[in-house]
């Protein structure tokens, strides 16, 4: 499921300023363009639509280091911000909408190192809302990405995106991914909102090691809310919300990505609800009333999650594609027993451990010692587990059905705060930081 871009670095040399015998025929150093700003000099502010007539405009115009601020406004384009350090933001996150008509692939792709999508909304696109990628083809970021004829990516041709930060930013209404980071690192996405996706509200894959924190998002009415394949190593997914799925959360290893297997990412903190909706596009594998699936996910570790709700099972492991699922920690979350705690669809337990996650029940039945105590063991299972029946997989609704999301909170002053590129992330990372979360009760809709 992806789709590629690279990397790009001009940069704008003025000509020495000269004698004075010169300076009549020369135009003076940090002269202006043609649209009167400098082409020199400190970080500006590009204001769309006042200054340039669409965020395209702006966003070829910008330097390193400059912000384009957007006013409320629909801009029914397509951008592509391929400059370095460039932070994109919305003065309204609710009304300034980037939309894609269902006419076009992505509504914003990401290819410059370090910059930043923030405090906007992009919808009703073909394939992505919003794409942080290392792959500069354009030619491979459309939906392609996503379907069964996909080739893995040559991680020597298009080298990972070095920072990336999406903040406040709405997606919805898209056909496969909401906020989207593949073949990225370095990066943070948070207090975000992704909804109506054919695919996943939020996704991260092909990263290794990813260096990224996925953390206060909310995903809901997505076929899966929040999805990791083939992204590894100091990966966090830190107090989130993913509820009202299809399917909670996914952890993949896969052949259509390079970097498989998957192995040790962070899910801590979480709430993880009442995945079993039916006002949501269908999920291409069929998944429905599940918390978390790892399918062929390794070493992760989850803990302090509440998963809850869950009509099929709250935790789901499998073996996929020659991927065995193994050695995952799953300690210390909130499960309620209303639903089955943990099935392990396999032969043997590999290494995966299920220990104080309150009175469940689980498929098997009966769990070999191996699985009960953490680091797990290697032990067979009599018969592989299997998740509740629960009838008939309600049918899907199109992604272009599915109501848009009510209004979300802007960032802290978004006409005055300074621009931040994305340097230096995700910074210091600590999921001790993220107890437990609380019922869903109220959350409940």
């Amino acid at each position: 499921m992806k789709r590629r871009e690279m990397r790009r670095g001009f940069r704008r040399f003025g000509l020495a300023c000269l004698g004075t015998a010169l300076l009549a025929a020369l135009p003076a150093c940090g002269s202006a363009s043609s649209d009167g700003r400098q082409l020199s000099g400190p970080p500006t502010v590009l204001r769309v639509p006042q200054q340039y007539p669409s965020i395209q405009k702006a966003v070829n115009t910008a330097r390193s280091g400059d912000m384009v601020l957007v006013s409320p406004g629909v801009y029914r384009e397509s951008v592509q911000l391929k400059t370095a350090r460039v932070v994109l933001r919305g003065t309204d996150r609710d009304e300034v909408v980037v939309d894609g008509e269902f006419k076009r692939a992505n509504g914003i792709t990401v290819t410059g190192a370090a910059s930043v999508v923030e405090n906007l909304t992009v919808r009703n696109n073909l394939a992505n809302g919003l794409l942080f990628t290392g792959v500069t083809d354009e030619a491979l970021q459309g939906p392609g990405a996503g379907g069964a004829g996909y080739d893995p990516l040559d991680t020597a041709a298009f080298p990972a995106l070095r920072g990336f930060r999406a903040s406040y930013v709405t997606a919805h209404n898209n056909a496969l991914y909401g906020i989207y980071a593949f073949d990225a690192r370095d990066g943070v996405i948070e207090h975000s909102y992704g909804s109506g996706h054919a695919d996943s509200g939020i996704y991260v894959g092909q990263c290794k090691p990813c260096n990224t924190v996925v953390r206060d998002n909310t995903t809901e009415h997505n076929a899966v809310g929040i999805e990791v394949t083939n992204a590894s190593e100091d990966l966090y997914f830190l107090g989130n919300t993913a509820r009202l799925n299809r399917v909670g959360m996914t952890v993949n290893s896969n052949n259509l990505e390079a970097l498989g297997p998957q192995h040790r990412a962070v899910v801590a903190g979480n709430l993880i609800a009442d995945n079993n909706d039916r006002h949501s596009p269908e999920q291409a594998d069929g998944g429905f009333g599940i918390g978390v699936g790892i399918g062929g996910g390794t070493y992760n570790r989850f803990e302090r999650n509440r998963v809850e709700g869950h009509s099929r099972a709250g935790f789901f492991l499998q073996d996929v594609q020659g991927y065995p699922v193994r050695g995952n920690e799953i300690r210390d979350n909130a499960l309620d027993g209303g639903q089955l705690g943990l099935v392990v669809e396999a032969r043997r337990s590999a290494g995966n451990c299920f220990v104080r996650n309150g009175s469940v029940p689980t498929s098997p039945v009966s769990l070999p010692v191996g699985l009960t105590a953490c680091p797990g063991r290697d032990a067979p299972l009599a018969t592989p587990g299997s998740p509740r029946s629960g009838g008939a997989v309600p049918p899907g609704m199109s992604f272009r059905e599915v109501p848009a999301p009510p209004a979300q909170p802007d960032m802290p002053s978004p006409g005055k705060a300074p621009a931040r590129a994305a340097v230096g992330l995700p910074g210091k990372v600590d999921p001790a930081r993220y107890p437990l979360p609380g019922p869903a009760g109220a959350e409940k809709a």
